[in-house]
């Protein structure tokens, strides 16, 4: 009988083009990191991941690889015990908290055993698909949708990177509003997206709400979202939503902590969402406690522990009568893939998905850049996750990798580049 045990895990560290999107804590660096991840059987088939490609996160999957050897790619609860074992964060989370400014939780010390269980457990499923012969959604409980919908995601940003190491992005420069409605424009054009969600928490708030009224007189009907980051006091998150009345689908984190979002909730019509305050279950339960005053829970496999851990939280929310969406951070076709296959087994997602795929121009999937139709993509219906690597691109973007001496992402000194007094200080408005 063929062997199907683990006997190989290759974790590649890759580094694609970033354009120097803004954001609460800065500009985004010019290289996105990733990690690219390869589990391979006896029998040599070959299971596959994307995932964070930060140095800490690195060394974590590298110390935990060896615990996978002899598994079979079914044990995925003893699979999450070797992990949890073997895998200590190397900070506390109050040293950590002055090293660097967090937009989401999946840069935090905290979630390091969560991360690194669903980098294995993506790649795991991957491999229980193909023995299977049913793509993971399948193993998911079968889809609830076949095509999962995203929302276009506008930036504020500059027209090309300080000291730029490759030639400018095509979106140009958009600081105004009439540049906003532009960019939202070329990319409603391009792929359809239905809804539109602004990162803000970059610009002073009345130059943000300001952008947001011309996308809401520009597109009438569509769904608008604006998250600051939880760049915003208290008082000026309210100040902006009464100028937003009957413009906004939700508010995603326009203050800082749990506690100020329950006082915005007091006084707030709009429901209020965050990838920032709701990040495990335990912040599930002090949200409960509270009375809900987050409404809406935006998920991410990466760091709330797996595919597995995101359906409980699904079920979580629909208990507890909260929406569920899902969030994103630079990512590329695998990461996009096992993201649409989750978002496909669960009933209970009421919003369009984030994205920031547009923002990419690279790829590491076979036959290139994923397509969307009318906003969404469809759930793939090959063994597995239904992508596999090209290997000249693995090999050019590991390339670059090598080439960039990035290694954690830091978009607070890439700020410092263009300002030299810039802090990153929050609440900044």
């Amino acid at each position: 009988m063929t062997s199907h045990a683990i006997r190989h895990v290759r974790v590649t560290p890759i580094a694609f083009r970033d354009p120097p999107l803004l954001n609460a804590a800065g500009i985004h660096e010019p290289w996105a990191l990733r990690s690219i991840i390869e589990i391979e059987t006896d029998s040599g088939l070959v299971g596959i991941n994307e995932s964070y490609g930060d140095l800490p996160m690195l060394e974590a999957m590298a110390k935990a690889a060896p615990a996978l050897t002899g598994l079979s790619p079914w044990a995925l609860n003893d699979m999450d015990t070797r992990v949890t074992a073997l895998v200590t964060p190397r900070q506390t989370a109050s040293e950590f908290q002055g090293t660097q400014i967090s937009l989401a939780p999946g840069t935090h010390v905290s979630k390091t055993v969560a991360k690194v269980i669903s980098a294995f457990e993506v790649a795991m499923m991957d491999l229980q698909g193909q023995l299977a012969n049913a793509p993971v959604v399948d193993l998911l409980g079968g889809a609830a949708r076949e095509s999962v919908p995203f929302s276009a995601y506008l930036f504020y940003k500059y027209a090309e990177h300080i000291e730029t190491p490759y030639a400018p992005d095509p979106w140009g420069e958009t600081l105004a509003p009439e540049q906003l409605v532009a960019q939202a424009r070329r990319m409603i054009d391009a792929y359809g997206f239905k809804s539109i969600k602004l990162k803000a928490g970059a610009l002073p708030p009345e130059q943000e709400v300001a952008g947001l009224l011309a996308l809401a007189k520009a597109f009438p009907g569509a769904p608008l979202r604006i998250d600051p980051n939880a760049n915003w006091s208290v008082s000026t998150s309210l100040k902006a939503v009464e100028q937003l009345r009957g413009v906004l689908e939700y508010y995603e984190d326009p203050c800082p902590g749990l506690e100020g979002m329950a006082e915005v909730a007091k006084a707030c019509e709009v429901p209020l969402a965050t990838n920032m305050v709701v990040t495990d279950l335990k912040e599930f339960r002090r949200n409960a406690e509270m009375g809900c005053p987050v409404k809406i829970v935006l998920s991410d496999h990466h760091y709330w522990g797996g595919l597995r851990a995101t359906q409980r939280l699904s079920l979580m929310c629909e208990t507890f009568g909260l929406g569920l969406s899902m969030h994103s951070n630079s990512h590329l076709g695998i990461s996009l893939t096992a993201m649409t296959h989750l978002a496909a087994s669960v009933p209970h997602l009421s919003y369009a998905c984030d994205t920031h795929y547009p923002w990419q121009d690279d790829e590491v999937v076979q036959g290139g850049r994923l397509k969307f139709e009318a906003g969404g993509l469809r759930v793939p219906t090959a063994p597995g996750l239904g992508v596999r690597i090209d290997p000249e691109a693995l090999a050019r973007l590991h390339d670059n990798y090598l080439r960039t001496d990035i290694r954690n992402r830091d978009d607070l000194a890439q700020m410092r580049k263009y300002d030299a007094s810039f802090t990153g200080a929050q609440p900044r408005y």
